[in-house]
């Protein structure tokens, strides 16, 4: 029975989620890391939030662990690279605390402009400062946005109801979308110049990393106001604390902070600092969407091959994945072909789809072929480590997607570059579900890829079939199906032949002494 772990505090939603879809869920957080690594050998899926870190040794010890889901937005406490080259996916719920985060720095954008945390301090020490806090409007001020995506685009919707101007910097913001939001869509330094407040609403990448440098910091309208709700990181805060002393920096708001917990920082103490401990997602709405979320990706993943918000594998909707699943079968089964008749001669791979397969998501249609061409070289392959040891080995991937009309009404061709060359294998689906191999090295074959099957180039003279079919049968080898396609009369022919049991060293080496025989590779699907 599938079984799954939620090792940190999280809403008793999740657990009833999982076992309203009939997996079995064991809820105990706090256990030591000692602890956890000792049982997680015995779970398929691992539901946590930020206590409990995913570490490369926790993940060696997860022998059976498939899913890691994240109940909230950052993944800083898995390590991503440990768990894809074991081919564990891992996911997060980006959109479950969006509003939270939101929202939080709206009011952390307000506590700025009135100086709300001070004038509190102020007057429940029973001072009446009336005048001591002189504050700002936030309408018809700008707002700059660095990142316009998910939070980032709610932000600018609840800065534009305020009627303030909203001005993005998002290399990922497209023309259309800016306008879309009403937003204008700026360079850095255009922001940087603009804006009266800034709020941050990117991940922590080595592009985003301090892009609020003390460089840039200098850039900024004097008297800005900057928020960060987002991740520590993101802002130089010697720089920061620097800038706000010096006066070009009126005020500043962190949520997050670049080492946390943030029991100390130089920041602490700083006239026009505001701080607040990581709590953009902490409302109860929140906490209950991130622990339904997680639960329904992860057991959708579990049961249905569905992947939703993964960090490391293509999205691949419940929905998508019956449909897909035919051709995820045929793309597997071609990478395998390739991978033990080629073997270490592999130099590229390009997937190609036409016809009705060209109309749907062809990532893990590309993520099966690899797959299958990645277990020639590897016992633990699935599609999440496939690419990254696809990556590793060099090699160059690409997908192509062809409208034309071909032969098939569904098309999925793996065209591979070698020392020698460039070849390429070709399948469909017939009554789209059943895979169908149709093209080998540029030689027309029809044949199921199952079982066992020898795959034999020969020169096509009369009687090799009663010279193979007799070597095989003096080896008490059944065969079970025989496959045949050649380029021309006479000239190489391709034979695939299904046998039933295995096909010994002996035996290859036997079928490679026929006349005529060329090259002569056991296959296994």
């Amino acid at each position: 029975m599938t079984k799954v772990l939620i090792s940190d505090k999280m809403d008793p939603k999740a657990a009833a989620i999982f076992r309203e879809r009939g997996i079995e869920v064991d809820e105990k957080p706090g256990l030591t890391p000692d602890e956890l690594k000792a049982i997680i050998g015995d779970y398929d899926g691992l539901a946590i939030r930020s206590a409990t870190k995913a570490t490369k040794g926790l993940l060696e010890a997860a022998t059976n662990l498939k899913v890691v889901g994240r109940a909230g937005i950052g993944v800083d406490n898995v390590d991503i690279p440990a768990a894809t080259a074991r081919g564990v996916v891992v996911m997060n719920t980006p959109f479950g605390n969006s509003i939270t985060t939101a929202e939080h720095a709206i009011a952390l954008m307000f506590a700025l402009a009135r100086q709300l945390p001070e004038a509190d301090a102020s007057t429940q020490a029973g001072k009446w400062e009336k005048n001591r806090f002189m504050g700002v409007e936030v309408t018809g001020k700008t707002l700059g946005l660095i990142g316009c995506g998910n939070i980032g685009s709610i932000v600018a919707t609840r800065a534009l109801g305020l009627k303030m101007k909203v001005a993005a910097f998002d290399p990922f913001l497209t023309p259309e979308r800016a306008v879309e939001l009403g937003v204008d869509k700026v360079e850095l330094d255009e922001l940087l110049r603009r804006a009266d407040f800034i709020t941050l609403h990117t991940p922590l990448t080595d592009q985003t990393r301090n892009v609020l440098s003390r460089e840039n910091l200098g850039k900024t309208k004097k008297g800005v106001r900057i928020i960060n709700c987002a991740r520590g990181g993101l802002i130089d805060e010697a720089a920061l604390k620097d800038a706000l002393e010096s006066g070009q920096v009126a005020g500043a708001a962190l949520d997050v902070f670049e080492s946390e917990p943030a029991t100390a920082s130089p920041l602490f103490g700083t006239p026009g600092f505001i701080s607040t401990p990581h709590l953009g997602a902490s409302t109860s709405e929140a906490q209950v969407n991130v622990a339904i979320q997680v639960a329904e990706q992860m057991s959708d993943f579990l049961l249905l091959g569905g992947v939703t918000n993964a960090i490391n594998m293509p999205s691949l909707t419940a929905e998508e994945a019956p449909r897909l699943k035919p051709y995820m079968s045929l793309a597997e089964k071609l990478g395998k072909l390739v991978g033990q008749i080629l073997g270490e001669d592999v130099r590229s791979v390009s997937v190609e789809v036409e016809g009705a397969a060209a109309q749907l998501n062809q990532k893990p249609i590309t993520g099966a072929v690899l797959a299958g061409l990645m277990g020639t070289y590897s016992q633990t392959v699935n599609m999440v480590n496939a690419p990254y040891l696809a990556k590793e080995r060099g090699l160059d991937v690409r997908e192509v997607r062809h409208d034309r009309e071909g032969d098939y009404h569904t098309l999925v061709a793996v065209e591979v570059g070698t020392s020698k060359g460039t070849v390429r294998v070709a399948g469909t689906l017939f009554g789209n579900k059943a895979p169908r191999l149709v093209e080998l090295f540029g030689v027309e074959v029809e044949a199921e890829l199952q079982g066992t099957m020898i795959y034999i180039v020969n020169t096509d003279t009369p009687g090799f079939i009663g010279r193979l079919g007799t070597a095989l049968g003096e080896a008490g080898i059944n065969i079970a199906t025989f496959n045949l396609g050649r380029r021309e009369a006479l000239g190489e022919a391709v034979a695939l032949v299904a046998v039933d049991g295995d096909v010994p060293v002996e035996m290859v080496a036997t079928l490679a002494k026929l006349e005529g025989v060329r090259d002569v590779v056991p296959l296994r699907f």
